[in-house]
């Protein structure tokens, strides 16, 4: 997760609205808080490659405020008022069916023990490949969700090297948005060259399996690849 103490203060100082995005850290904690906590609201996926995922399209909003909440879900449901013919503003179709309910409630129930398992294999990653590549940094008493795991190597050469050689095992890999914010189309109008990190990362960060069932041989085959190649 972000630091939103900090951003929280920034936030105060100029009276901004916080937007938590917690899309990938559902199960996380922050110094104790829970993602989906922090913000006037937050929001998350259950978009089955997240962490607690369905079999389809969903998601959630959080937040401590009823007038908001109040808002949020007429605006789920086509805007609706006091009735669904009553339309008091422009609103979406984002009713989560009743399948993907069911599945998400079932998966709760086990979730906390997923979260664990996702922290073990983690661990176990950042032991073994922390003297061949970077791994990825956890602040003391923070957790993560680890909906990827992902390292960095030297440049995009070794990366595509990697890539390939891993694949030639059938190990799967996933660069995950190619392209940072700065260079989509979208946003062509920003000045490009203000970010070097999110450029630089682009490059060279490579994300490797990661599920809370994956079974410690499993692991070895991708570590001692992953070595195998490197050296």
């Amino acid at each position: 997760m972000a630091n939103y103490k900090k951003i929280k203060k920034i936030a105060d100082k100029f009276d901004l609205f916080l937007i938590e995005d917690a899309a990938q850290s559902f199960g996380a904690s922050f110094k104790g808080m829970k993602s989906c906590s922090f913000g006037d609201v937050a929001a998350t996926s259950f978009y089955p490659a997240k962490p607690l995922g369905c079999y389809g399209d969903g998601g959630a909003i959080f937040t401590n405020n009823e007038e908001l909440a109040d808002i949020y879900r007429s605006i789920r449901v086509h805007g609706q008022g006091k009735d669904k013919y009553d339309n008091v503003r422009i609103g979406l179709n984002s009713r989560l069916d009743t399948i993907q309910a069911a599945v998400l409630l079932n998966k709760l129930e086990i979730f906390d023990n997923e979260i664990e398992s996702r922290n073990n294999i983690a661990d176990y990653y950042s032991e073994k490949l922390n003297d061949y590549v970077v791994i990825p940094f956890i602040d003391e008493n923070n957790i993560s969700s680890w909906a990827q795991y992902s390292i960095l190597v030297n440049n995009e050469k070794e990366r595509n090297g990697l890539i390939q050689y891993l694949n030639s095992k059938n190990i799967p890999t996933a660069i995950f948005y190619k392209k940072p914010f700065n260079k989509l189309d979208v946003y062509s109008n920003l000045n490009n060259n203000s970010f070097y990190i999110s450029d630089k990362l682009s490059k060279i960060i490579l994300s490797i399996p990661m599920h809370p069932y994956m079974k410690r041989n499993e692991q070895n085959l991708i570590i001692d690849s992953i070595i195998e190649y490197l050296r």
